[in-house]
Protein backbone atom coordinates (compact mmCIF):
# COMPACT_ATOMS: atom_id res chain seq x y z
CA UNK A 1 0.00 0.00 0.00
CA UNK A 2 1.39 3.41 -0.96
CA UNK A 3 0.39 7.05 -1.04
CA UNK A 4 -1.22 8.13 -4.30
CA UNK A 5 -2.91 11.25 -5.47
CA UNK A 6 -6.49 10.87 -6.70
CA UNK A 7 -5.27 12.45 -9.94
CA UNK A 8 -2.90 9.50 -10.41
CA UNK A 9 -5.83 7.27 -11.36
CA UNK A 10 -8.56 9.76 -12.36
CA UNK A 11 -8.01 11.66 -15.61
CA UNK A 12 -10.45 14.42 -16.58
CA UNK A 13 -12.40 13.70 -19.76
CA UNK A 14 -13.57 16.66 -21.84
CA UNK A 15 -15.25 15.62 -25.07
CA UNK A 16 -16.82 18.90 -26.24
CA UNK A 17 -20.10 19.10 -28.11
CA UNK A 18 -21.93 22.02 -29.69
CA UNK A 19 -25.67 21.60 -29.19
CA UNK A 20 -27.70 21.75 -32.42
CA UNK A 21 -31.26 23.02 -32.23
CA UNK A 22 -32.69 20.31 -34.49
CA UNK A 23 -31.22 17.32 -32.63
CA UNK A 24 -32.35 15.53 -29.47
CA UNK A 25 -29.95 14.79 -26.61
CA UNK A 26 -29.98 12.52 -23.57
CA UNK A 27 -29.31 14.37 -20.32
CA UNK A 28 -27.98 13.03 -17.03
CA UNK A 29 -28.91 13.34 -13.37
CA UNK A 30 -26.74 12.42 -10.38
CA UNK A 31 -28.62 11.61 -7.19
CA UNK A 32 -27.09 12.61 -3.86
CA UNK A 33 -26.11 10.14 -1.11
CA UNK A 34 -24.31 7.94 -3.66
CA UNK A 35 -27.63 6.88 -5.19
CA UNK A 36 -26.26 6.66 -8.68
CA UNK A 37 -26.12 8.20 -12.13
CA UNK A 38 -29.13 7.86 -14.41
CA UNK A 39 -30.86 9.24 -17.47
CA UNK A 40 -32.69 12.47 -16.66
CA UNK A 41 -34.57 13.06 -19.93
CA UNK A 42 -34.27 13.48 -23.68
CA UNK A 43 -34.54 17.06 -24.87
CA UNK A 44 -34.57 18.92 -28.18
CA UNK A 45 -31.47 21.08 -28.70
CA UNK A 46 -33.37 24.34 -29.17
CA UNK A 47 -34.80 23.93 -25.64
CA UNK A 48 -31.34 23.49 -24.08
CA UNK A 49 -29.96 26.80 -22.87
CA UNK A 50 -26.27 25.89 -22.54
CA UNK A 51 -24.97 25.24 -26.05
CA UNK A 52 -21.42 24.20 -25.09
CA UNK A 53 -21.58 20.80 -23.38
CA UNK A 54 -19.59 17.58 -23.04
CA UNK A 55 -20.14 13.90 -23.85
CA UNK A 56 -20.23 11.30 -21.05
CA UNK A 57 -19.04 7.74 -21.68
CA UNK A 58 -20.03 4.49 -19.96
CA UNK A 59 -17.71 3.55 -17.07
CA UNK A 60 -16.50 7.07 -16.42
CA UNK A 61 -16.58 8.49 -12.92
CA UNK A 62 -18.81 11.57 -12.83
CA UNK A 63 -19.41 14.06 -10.04
CA UNK A 64 -21.20 17.34 -9.47
CA UNK A 65 -18.82 20.12 -8.54
CA UNK A 66 -21.65 21.68 -6.49
CA UNK A 67 -23.09 18.64 -4.68
CA UNK A 68 -20.14 16.23 -4.51
CA UNK A 69 -19.92 16.73 -0.74
CA UNK A 70 -23.50 15.42 -0.52
CA UNK A 71 -22.66 12.25 -2.43
CA UNK A 72 -23.54 13.43 -5.96
CA UNK A 73 -21.12 11.18 -7.82
CA UNK A 74 -20.98 7.72 -9.34
CA UNK A 75 -19.95 5.45 -12.19
CA UNK A 76 -21.77 6.14 -15.47
CA UNK A 77 -23.92 3.12 -16.46
CA UNK A 78 -24.57 1.97 -20.03
CA UNK A 79 -27.86 3.88 -20.30
CA UNK A 80 -26.07 7.26 -20.15
CA UNK A 81 -23.34 6.41 -22.66
CA UNK A 82 -23.17 9.35 -25.07
CA UNK A 83 -25.36 11.62 -22.94
CA UNK A 84 -24.47 15.28 -22.53
CA UNK A 85 -23.29 17.03 -19.37
CA UNK A 86 -22.68 20.68 -18.54
CA UNK A 87 -19.51 22.11 -17.06
CA UNK A 88 -21.01 21.67 -13.59
CA UNK A 89 -20.56 17.91 -14.02
CA UNK A 90 -17.02 16.56 -14.26
CA UNK A 91 -16.27 13.23 -15.96
CA UNK A 92 -13.11 11.21 -15.36
CA UNK A 93 -11.58 8.14 -16.95
CA UNK A 94 -10.52 5.59 -14.34
CA UNK A 95 -7.11 3.95 -14.73
CA UNK A 96 -8.11 0.30 -14.29
CA UNK A 97 -4.50 -0.83 -14.02
CA UNK A 98 -4.26 1.04 -10.73
CA UNK A 99 -7.84 0.87 -9.50
CA UNK A 100 -10.41 -1.91 -9.58
CA UNK A 101 -13.70 -0.25 -10.56
CA UNK A 102 -15.72 -2.14 -7.91
CA UNK A 103 -13.23 -1.09 -5.22
CA UNK A 104 -13.40 2.49 -6.40
CA UNK A 105 -17.20 2.44 -6.29
CA UNK A 106 -17.01 1.19 -2.67
CA UNK A 107 -14.33 3.76 -1.86
CA UNK A 108 -16.46 6.65 -3.12
CA UNK A 109 -19.34 5.47 -0.89
CA UNK A 110 -17.17 5.59 2.24
CA UNK A 111 -16.75 8.35 4.85
CA UNK A 112 -13.18 8.68 3.55
CA UNK A 113 -14.28 9.97 0.15
CA UNK A 114 -17.07 12.16 1.53
CA UNK A 115 -14.44 13.85 3.69
CA UNK A 116 -12.24 14.37 0.63
CA UNK A 117 -15.11 16.12 -1.19
CA UNK A 118 -15.94 18.22 1.87
CA UNK A 119 -12.33 19.33 2.34
CA UNK A 120 -12.01 20.09 -1.39
CA UNK A 121 -15.16 22.29 -1.43
CA UNK A 122 -15.07 25.99 -0.69
CA UNK A 123 -17.41 28.97 -0.91
CA UNK A 124 -20.49 30.13 0.98
CA UNK A 125 -22.39 27.58 3.05
CA UNK A 126 -25.16 26.79 0.56
CA UNK A 127 -23.07 27.22 -2.59
CA UNK A 128 -19.73 25.51 -2.15
CA UNK A 129 -17.82 24.36 -5.22
CA UNK A 130 -15.30 21.56 -5.51
CA UNK A 131 -11.74 22.73 -6.07
CA UNK A 132 -10.51 20.36 -8.75
CA UNK A 133 -6.82 20.95 -8.11
CA UNK A 134 -7.20 20.24 -4.38
CA UNK A 135 -9.36 17.20 -5.18
CA UNK A 136 -6.98 15.63 -7.70
CA UNK A 137 -3.92 16.31 -5.52
CA UNK A 138 -5.47 14.82 -2.39
CA UNK A 139 -3.41 11.82 -1.23
CA UNK A 140 -4.88 8.54 -0.12
CA UNK A 141 -3.35 5.20 0.82
CA UNK A 142 -3.96 3.23 -2.36
CA UNK A 143 -3.74 -0.56 -2.02
CA UNK A 144 -2.43 -2.73 -4.81
CA UNK A 145 -5.15 -4.17 -7.04
CA UNK A 146 -5.05 -7.61 -5.35
CA UNK A 147 -5.47 -5.94 -1.93
CA UNK A 148 -8.34 -3.91 -3.35
CA UNK A 149 -10.04 -7.21 -4.22
CA UNK A 150 -9.54 -8.40 -0.61
CA UNK A 151 -11.06 -5.17 0.67
CA UNK A 152 -14.07 -5.62 -1.62
CA UNK A 153 -14.67 -9.06 -0.12
CA UNK A 154 -14.40 -7.68 3.44
CA UNK A 155 -16.75 -4.78 2.68
CA UNK A 156 -19.21 -7.09 0.96
CA UNK A 157 -19.39 -9.26 4.10
CA UNK A 158 -19.87 -6.15 6.27
CA UNK A 159 -22.75 -5.06 4.07
CA UNK A 160 -24.36 -8.50 4.05
CA UNK A 161 -24.40 -8.49 7.85
CA UNK A 162 -25.54 -4.86 7.90
CA UNK A 163 -28.44 -5.63 5.55
CA UNK A 164 -29.47 -8.67 7.58
CA UNK A 165 -29.58 -6.68 10.82
CA UNK A 166 -31.31 -3.74 9.14
CA UNK A 167 -33.95 -6.08 7.72
CA UNK A 168 -34.52 -7.68 11.12
CA UNK A 169 -34.82 -4.31 12.89
CA UNK A 170 -37.19 -3.04 10.21
CA UNK A 171 -39.25 -6.20 10.62
CA UNK A 172 -39.37 -5.65 14.38
CA UNK A 173 -40.48 -2.03 13.86
CA UNK A 174 -43.30 -3.32 11.65
CA UNK A 175 -44.27 -5.75 14.41
CA UNK A 176 -44.44 -2.88 16.92
CA UNK A 177 -46.69 -0.99 14.51
CA UNK A 178 -48.93 -4.06 14.22
CA UNK A 179 -48.89 -4.38 18.00
CA UNK A 180 -50.17 -0.81 18.37
CA UNK A 181 -52.95 -1.49 15.90
CA UNK A 182 -53.83 -4.71 17.71
CA UNK A 183 -54.11 -2.92 21.07
CA UNK A 184 -56.31 -0.22 19.55
CA UNK A 185 -58.50 -2.76 17.78
CA UNK A 186 -58.98 -4.81 20.95
CA UNK A 187 -59.76 -1.66 22.93
CA UNK A 188 -62.46 -0.58 20.48
CA UNK A 189 -64.02 -4.05 20.58
CA UNK A 190 -64.16 -4.17 24.39
CA UNK A 191 -61.53 -6.92 24.59
CA UNK A 192 -58.69 -5.01 26.26
CA UNK A 193 -60.06 -4.76 29.81
CA UNK A 194 -62.82 -6.39 31.86
CA UNK A 195 -66.30 -4.88 31.87
CA UNK A 196 -68.03 -3.90 35.09
CA UNK A 197 -71.84 -3.82 35.29
CA UNK A 198 -71.57 -1.06 37.91
CA UNK A 199 -70.40 1.27 35.13
CA UNK A 200 -73.94 1.54 33.84
CA UNK A 201 -74.99 1.56 30.18
CA UNK A 202 -73.64 3.77 27.43
CA UNK A 203 -77.15 4.33 26.07
CA UNK A 204 -77.88 6.44 29.17
CA UNK A 205 -74.87 8.62 28.30
CA UNK A 206 -76.17 9.10 24.76
CA UNK A 207 -79.52 10.30 26.10
CA UNK A 208 -77.79 12.81 28.38
CA UNK A 209 -75.58 14.04 25.54
CA UNK A 210 -78.63 14.52 23.31
CA UNK A 211 -80.45 16.40 26.07
CA UNK A 212 -77.45 18.66 26.74
CA UNK A 213 -77.07 19.50 23.07
CA UNK A 214 -80.79 20.35 22.88
CA UNK A 215 -80.59 22.47 26.04
CA UNK A 216 -77.94 24.68 24.47
CA UNK A 217 -80.03 25.06 21.33
CA UNK A 218 -77.64 23.07 19.20
CA UNK A 219 -79.41 22.60 15.87
CA UNK A 220 -77.99 19.84 13.72
CA UNK A 221 -78.83 18.03 10.58
CA UNK A 222 -80.22 14.62 11.65
CA UNK A 223 -77.79 11.73 11.17
CA UNK A 224 -78.86 8.52 9.47
CA UNK A 225 -80.23 5.78 11.67
CA UNK A 226 -77.77 2.95 12.27
CA UNK A 227 -78.72 -0.14 10.26
CA UNK A 228 -77.83 -3.66 11.48
CA UNK A 229 -75.80 -4.36 8.33
CA UNK A 230 -73.52 -1.39 9.11
CA UNK A 231 -72.34 -2.79 12.44
CA UNK A 232 -68.83 -4.24 11.87
CA UNK A 233 -68.39 -6.32 15.05
CA UNK A 234 -69.95 -7.26 18.38
CA UNK A 235 -69.44 -5.05 21.42
CA UNK A 236 -70.11 -5.63 25.16
CA UNK A 237 -73.74 -5.49 26.32
CA UNK A 238 -73.38 -2.21 28.19
CA UNK A 239 -71.80 -0.41 25.21
CA UNK A 240 -73.75 1.29 22.45
CA UNK A 241 -73.20 2.06 18.80
CA UNK A 242 -73.50 5.70 17.78
CA UNK A 243 -72.22 8.03 15.10
CA UNK A 244 -69.41 10.42 15.99
CA UNK A 245 -71.69 13.31 15.13
CA UNK A 246 -74.13 12.16 17.83
CA UNK A 247 -71.63 12.65 20.66
CA UNK A 248 -69.77 15.63 19.19
CA UNK A 249 -70.99 19.18 19.58
CA UNK A 250 -68.79 20.31 16.67
CA UNK A 251 -66.83 18.67 13.87
CA UNK A 252 -65.36 21.23 11.53
CA UNK A 253 -62.21 22.14 9.68
CA UNK A 254 -60.39 25.44 9.39
CA UNK A 255 -60.78 28.21 6.87
CA UNK A 256 -61.16 27.31 3.18
CA UNK A 257 -59.19 30.29 1.99
CA UNK A 258 -56.36 32.53 3.04
CA UNK A 259 -55.90 35.18 5.72
CA UNK A 260 -53.84 38.36 5.81
CA UNK A 261 -50.55 38.00 7.64
CA UNK A 262 -49.60 40.43 10.40
CA UNK A 263 -46.22 39.99 12.04
CA UNK A 264 -46.36 39.71 15.85
CA UNK A 265 -50.14 40.13 15.99
CA UNK A 266 -50.35 37.29 18.51
CA UNK A 267 -53.20 35.61 16.57
CA UNK A 268 -52.21 32.33 14.96
CA UNK A 269 -53.35 30.56 11.79
CA UNK A 270 -51.98 26.99 12.14
CA UNK A 271 -51.82 24.34 9.44
CA UNK A 272 -51.00 20.62 9.27
CA UNK A 273 -47.25 21.30 9.59
CA UNK A 274 -47.84 22.92 12.97
CA UNK A 275 -49.27 19.73 14.51
CA UNK A 276 -46.26 17.69 15.66
CA UNK A 277 -45.80 14.98 18.28
CA UNK A 278 -49.21 15.62 19.81
CA UNK A 279 -48.60 19.36 20.25
CA UNK A 280 -49.17 22.70 18.59
CA UNK A 281 -45.88 24.10 17.29
CA UNK A 282 -45.97 27.89 17.18
CA UNK A 283 -42.38 28.42 16.08
CA UNK A 284 -42.56 29.61 12.49
CA UNK A 285 -46.39 29.54 12.48
CA UNK A 286 -48.31 32.24 10.64
CA UNK A 287 -49.75 35.20 12.54
CA UNK A 288 -52.75 36.99 11.03
CA UNK A 289 -54.81 40.13 11.48
CA UNK A 290 -57.27 40.27 14.35
CA UNK A 291 -60.24 40.72 11.99
CA UNK A 292 -59.29 37.61 9.97
CA UNK A 293 -58.76 35.70 13.20
CA UNK A 294 -62.25 36.60 14.46
CA UNK A 295 -63.84 35.48 11.19
CA UNK A 296 -62.09 32.08 11.23
CA UNK A 297 -62.44 31.62 14.99
CA UNK A 298 -66.22 31.80 14.64
CA UNK A 299 -65.91 28.61 12.59
CA UNK A 300 -63.42 26.65 14.72
CA UNK A 301 -64.10 28.18 18.18
CA UNK A 302 -61.00 26.48 19.56
CA UNK A 303 -61.06 25.88 23.32
CA UNK A 304 -58.77 24.01 25.73
CA UNK A 305 -59.32 20.26 25.51
CA UNK A 306 -60.58 20.24 21.91
CA UNK A 307 -59.18 17.46 19.71
CA UNK A 308 -57.42 18.67 16.57
CA UNK A 309 -56.77 16.28 13.68
CA UNK A 310 -54.70 16.74 10.53
CA UNK A 311 -57.24 15.86 7.86
CA UNK A 312 -55.21 16.19 4.67
CA UNK A 313 -51.64 15.86 3.42
CA UNK A 314 -48.59 13.79 4.32
CA UNK A 315 -49.20 13.79 8.11
CA UNK A 316 -52.89 12.96 7.91
CA UNK A 317 -54.31 11.46 11.10
CA UNK A 318 -51.87 13.24 13.43
CA UNK A 319 -53.65 14.56 16.51
CA UNK A 320 -53.17 17.10 19.28
CA UNK A 321 -55.24 18.41 22.16
CA UNK A 322 -55.62 22.15 22.54
CA UNK A 323 -53.73 23.03 25.75
CA UNK A 324 -55.18 25.15 28.53
CA UNK A 325 -53.17 28.26 27.69
CA UNK A 326 -53.85 31.80 26.55
CA UNK A 327 -52.38 30.88 23.12
CA UNK A 328 -55.20 28.40 22.54
CA UNK A 329 -57.74 31.22 22.70
CA UNK A 330 -55.73 33.06 20.03
CA UNK A 331 -55.41 30.12 17.65
CA UNK A 332 -57.37 29.05 14.61
CA UNK A 333 -56.69 26.82 11.62
CA UNK A 334 -56.37 26.40 7.92
CA UNK A 335 -58.61 23.77 6.30
CA UNK A 336 -55.91 21.07 6.70
CA UNK A 337 -56.82 20.73 10.41
CA UNK A 338 -60.17 19.55 11.80
CA UNK A 339 -61.53 20.32 15.27
CA UNK A 340 -63.72 17.90 17.27
CA UNK A 341 -65.62 19.00 20.39
CA UNK A 342 -67.66 16.79 22.70
CA UNK A 343 -69.71 17.09 25.88
CA UNK A 344 -66.75 16.46 28.21
CA UNK A 345 -68.83 15.50 31.22
CA UNK A 346 -70.04 12.37 29.40
CA UNK A 347 -67.12 11.56 27.10
CA UNK A 348 -63.41 10.88 27.75
CA UNK A 349 -61.81 12.86 24.91
CA UNK A 350 -58.66 10.75 24.90
CA UNK A 351 -60.87 7.74 24.11
CA UNK A 352 -62.15 9.60 21.05
CA UNK A 353 -58.57 10.35 20.03
CA UNK A 354 -57.65 6.67 20.21
CA UNK A 355 -60.80 5.85 18.24
CA UNK A 356 -59.84 8.34 15.50
CA UNK A 357 -56.29 6.96 15.32
CA UNK A 358 -57.67 3.44 14.97
CA UNK A 359 -60.27 4.47 12.41
CA UNK A 360 -58.17 6.76 10.20
CA UNK A 361 -56.86 4.02 7.83
CA UNK A 362 -60.43 2.85 7.12
CA UNK A 363 -61.73 6.39 6.68
CA UNK A 364 -58.97 7.07 4.18
CA UNK A 365 -59.89 4.03 2.15
CA UNK A 366 -63.49 5.20 1.83
CA UNK A 367 -62.64 8.88 1.33
CA UNK A 368 -64.14 10.51 -1.72
CA UNK A 369 -61.19 12.88 -1.95
CA UNK A 370 -58.87 13.36 -4.90
CA UNK A 371 -55.32 12.06 -5.28
CA UNK A 372 -54.52 13.83 -1.99
CA UNK A 373 -55.77 11.79 0.97
CA UNK A 374 -58.50 13.43 3.00
CA UNK A 375 -60.51 12.79 6.12
CA UNK A 376 -63.82 14.21 4.98
CA UNK A 377 -65.99 15.89 7.61
CA UNK A 378 -69.09 14.05 6.40
CA UNK A 379 -67.36 10.70 6.80
CA UNK A 380 -66.12 11.66 10.26
CA UNK A 381 -69.58 12.74 11.43
CA UNK A 382 -71.18 9.52 10.19
CA UNK A 383 -68.51 7.03 11.27
CA UNK A 384 -69.78 4.43 13.75
CA UNK A 385 -68.32 4.64 17.25
CA UNK A 386 -68.36 1.69 19.70
CA UNK A 387 -69.24 3.76 22.78
CA UNK A 388 -68.50 2.42 26.31
CA UNK A 389 -69.77 3.79 29.64
CA UNK A 390 -67.72 6.75 30.88
CA UNK A 391 -65.85 4.89 33.66
CA UNK A 392 -64.84 2.18 31.23
CA UNK A 393 -63.69 4.79 28.71
CA UNK A 394 -61.33 6.11 31.39
CA UNK A 395 -59.99 2.64 32.21
CA UNK A 396 -59.45 1.88 28.53
CA UNK A 397 -57.54 5.13 28.09
CA UNK A 398 -55.35 4.40 31.11
CA UNK A 399 -54.52 0.92 29.79
CA UNK A 400 -53.85 2.18 26.25
CA UNK A 401 -51.60 4.94 27.60
CA UNK A 402 -49.51 2.27 29.33
CA UNK A 403 -49.36 0.04 26.25
CA UNK A 404 -48.56 2.89 23.85
CA UNK A 405 -45.74 4.02 26.13
CA UNK A 406 -44.35 0.50 26.01
CA UNK A 407 -44.57 0.53 22.21
CA UNK A 408 -42.82 3.92 22.13
CA UNK A 409 -39.96 2.52 24.20
CA UNK A 410 -39.66 -0.55 21.97
CA UNK A 411 -39.69 1.61 18.85
CA UNK A 412 -37.06 3.98 20.24
CA UNK A 413 -34.83 1.04 21.17
CA UNK A 414 -35.09 -0.47 17.70
CA UNK A 415 -34.53 2.86 15.99
CA UNK A 416 -31.42 3.35 18.11
CA UNK A 417 -30.33 -0.12 17.01
CA UNK A 418 -30.68 0.86 13.35
CA UNK A 419 -28.65 4.02 13.90
CA UNK A 420 -25.98 2.06 15.78
CA UNK A 421 -25.86 -0.48 12.95
CA UNK A 422 -25.36 2.31 10.42
CA UNK A 423 -22.62 3.89 12.53
CA UNK A 424 -20.79 0.57 12.87
CA UNK A 425 -20.91 0.04 9.11
CA UNK A 426 -19.44 3.49 8.49
CA UNK A 427 -16.67 2.82 11.02
CA UNK A 428 -15.96 -0.53 9.36
CA UNK A 429 -15.78 1.13 5.93
CA UNK A 430 -13.50 3.85 7.26
CA UNK A 431 -11.18 1.31 8.88
CA UNK A 432 -11.08 -0.88 5.79
CA UNK A 433 -10.50 2.01 3.41
CA UNK A 434 -8.10 3.72 5.78
CA UNK A 435 -6.28 6.74 4.48
CA UNK A 436 -3.71 9.33 5.37
CA UNK A 437 -4.76 12.98 5.47
CA UNK A 438 -3.35 15.13 2.76
CA UNK A 439 -0.96 17.91 3.67
CA UNK A 440 -2.74 21.24 3.31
Amino acid sequence: MKLAKIGDFLKRSKIPLDIEDSKEYNRVTIRINHNGVSLRDRELGKKIGTKKQFILKEGQFILSKIDARYGAFGIAPKEVDGAIITGNFWAYNVDKKKVNIDWFNQFTNSPVFYEVCERASSGITHRKYLNESFFLNYEILLPKVDEQLNQIEIITNYKINFNKLTFELSHQLDLVKQLRQSFLREAMQGLLIKQDKKDGHASDLLKKIKADKAKFGKKEKPLAEIKPEEIPFDIPENWAWCRLGMIATLITDGKHGDCNDELNSGYYFLSAKDIQNGKFVYEGARQITYSDFLETHRRTNLEPGDLCIVNTGATIGKTAFAPNTELTRKTTFQKSVAVVKVVNSYTEMKFIEYFIINETPRLLKTSRGSAINNLLLGDMKNVLVPFPPLLEQKRIVKKLDELMKLCDELQASMQAGKEQNEMLLQVALRDTLRKKKAAV
